[in-house]
């Protein structure tokens, strides 16, 4: 396999404008990959919240 320059990787890169970030899109798209990492990060978050919630409980 042929190792391409860092110019063509640049070319090859797709930015997505800010505005377009908070768009609901499907597939594998910049947007997509935004909202699962914020849905991901929720429900850490729940998970947490609720681990302290019942060891707080379950001490008592």
């Amino acid at each position: 396999m042929k190792k391409q320059s860092k110019i063509e990787l640049n070319k090859t890169k797709k930015f997505v404008d800010k505005k377009e970030l908070n768009l609901w899109k499907r597939g594998f798209t910049p947007q997509a990959e935004i909202w699962n990492g914020r849905m991901a990060t929720v429900g850490v978050g729940i998970i947490l919240i609720i681990i302290a919630l019942i060891s707080k409980f379950s001490s008592i």
